[in-house]
């Protein structure tokens, strides 16, 4: 890996030799400071969640944030394109790190064909950013992690199909960053396994049929994977035993071989046993589809996203039952209601509840009790403590109120929940946004709740952009929580922020 990284930070500036003189046109910045007070067990769920990572679940919290930026498409009437962007934070509690590097990257872009190298806040696919619950597999609510990316970030249309089907695509290798937070989670507790150097992969299609120019009717779908593999493993077991220790540190990265069972699923991970087959690393992904109809200054869409952690639900083995459902309206202009979303989320069925490998005594295989964002060597699908799907499926930094401190695990992933999100914008300054989300849960099927646990979840925002003043805006919010699983928690958040250009030459 730092091999490679070595040999494209020689040749970017070779190749892009003719735009380095303008890497100082166009650069724009942004400060903002942000801080949120509760009352109850935990911040509000929607004051903690969606937000990159850079917030907690803690009942106060704040942080001065600082960026710079220049997009790539300030350069689009040009084949070589060159943006970066710096982004960093100094926080008060948010754990023991007071300053995070919450962005650092360089984008390279060749027509339609994009590099980008370094830790960057990328957004949902065929979701509403700032009113949808979020994605099954990759979404926004953990921090983002420095990879090395290579993408078509665009629609592109293919030749030869007059703009009627149109591909997007990225492959992507980077590595986790939250090694000590692995470690101060733990606390020394040799029965909890963790994981320190993990690896990251991730890759995604997407086909688009229709030409909104001929005919008001898209139809997108595609498929996105991902697997965290490789690192070092501390205080593993046995699959065949959970009780019998392998050794407290074991090495799970195997070379060249590691990265292309990323890229094809296959191999096996070290405590499989003789037994117990799998696919080295923690892989999973999602199927996705949307319909979107494009009216007179409105639009309305459908979509779909079929969650899946291994072979059983890829395909159509034991049914998709599990998904994420969606509705998005866009209104034509007015002061009341601009946009509006509702999605139904449920992961009851995960294949079923019995889970049994092969054996000689019953040569059989069950794929069932898939356990969403869970793993036998990695804990959870989470960084730094914040999983890196649908932050419905609770995050380990809140199992200390399941009596699970320090198991990176996902202890409520057997959930169905609506979501309701609505934005409005009644006046040039003025803007709001509402979400509101009630769920329910059964625990998991190594660890189900007695009964079934419910939970609502609010937000209310309004945000007021002075005309007189270009660049400020000042945001203001009301959280609440209530219901067994995060219990109950009323607060506010204050935010306020200012952009502008360094050097603007359009």
């Amino acid at each position: 890996m730092r091999k490679l990284l070595t040999l494209i930070i020689t040749i970017l500036p070779l190749a892009a030799e003719a735009q380095l003189s303008r890497l100082g046109e166009d650069v724009c910045y942004e400060g903002t400071v942000t801080s949120a007070f509760s009352g109850g067990d935990y911040a509000p769920f929607w004051f903690t969640s969606n937000r990159y990572g850079l917030s907690s679940h803690k009942n106060n919290y704040g942080y001065l944030r600082g960026s710079i930026r220049r997009n790539v498409m300030t350069d689009s009437l040009r084949k070589w394109r060159i943006g970066y962007g710096a982004d960093m934070a100094v926080a008060v509690g948010m754990g023991s790190k007071h300053f995070i590097i919450q962005q650092l990257y360089a984008d390279v872009q060749w027509k339609a064909l994009r590099l980008s190298l370094g830790q960057k806040e990328r957004p949902l696919e065929l979701k509403n950013q700032a009113l949808s619950s979020g994605a099954m597999t990759t979404g926004i609510n953990a921090r983002p992690l420095p990879q090395v990316r290579l993408e078509i970030p665009d629609f592109l249309a293919i030749p030869g199909t007059r703009k009627w089907l149109a591909v997007k695509a990225h492959l992507a290798y980077g590595w986790y960053t939250d090694n000590a937070w692995q470690r101060e989670f733990n606390d020394n507790n040799p029965r909890h396994f963790y994981t320190t150097g993990s690896l990251y992969h991730s890759k995604a299609g997407f086909l688009r049929i229709g030409n909104t120019e001929k005919f008001p009717l898209t139809i997108t779908g595609g498929i996105e994977m991902s697997c965290q593999f490789g690192g070092t493993g501390y205080n593993l077991r046995q699959r065949a035993g959970f009780d019998d220790k392998i050794e407290d540190k074991v090495s799970l990265y195997h070379g060249f071989s590691s990265i292309w069972h990323a890229f094809i699923p296959g191999g096996g991970d070290v405590n499989d046993g003789d037994i117990y087959s799998n696919r080295e690393g923690n892989q999973l992904g999602s199927w996705h589809l949307r319909a979107d109809f494009h009216g007179k200054g409105w639009s309305a869409a459908a979509y779909m996203e079929h969650f899946f952690e291994d072979q059983s639900q890829m395909f159509w083995q034991y049914g998709w039952k599990d998904m994420l459902w969606g509705i998005e309206v866009n209104l034509p202009r007015n002061p009341f209601l601009s946009s509006l979303v509702y999605e139904h989320i449920g992961t009851m069925d995960q294949s079923g509840a019995i889970y049994h490998d092969k054996t000689p005594v019953m040569p059989e295989q069950i794929s069932g009790c898939d356990q969403y964002y869970n793993h036998h060597i990695y804990g959870a699908w989470q960084h730094s403590g914040y999983v890196m799907g649908n932050p419905l499926l609770t995050s380990p930094v809140y199992n200390d109120r399941f009596g699970k401190s320090g198991n990176i695990m996902v202890y409520h992933n057997r959930i169905t929940a609506h979501h309701i999100g609505l934005s409005g914008q009644p006046a040039e300054e003025w803007g709001w946004r509402l979400l509101y989300t009630h769920q329910k849960s059964l625990g998991t099927y190594y660890a189900p709740t007695p009964n079934p646990q419910k939970a609502n979840y609010l937000m209310a925002e309004v945000t007021y952009s002075p005309s007189k003043i270009k660049g400020l805006a000042i945001t203001a919010s009301y959280g609440h929580n209530d219901g067994e699983i995060l219990g109950s928690s009323n607060g506010g958040m204050l935010s306020v922020s200012y952009n502008g250009w360094i050097n603007k030459t359009k």
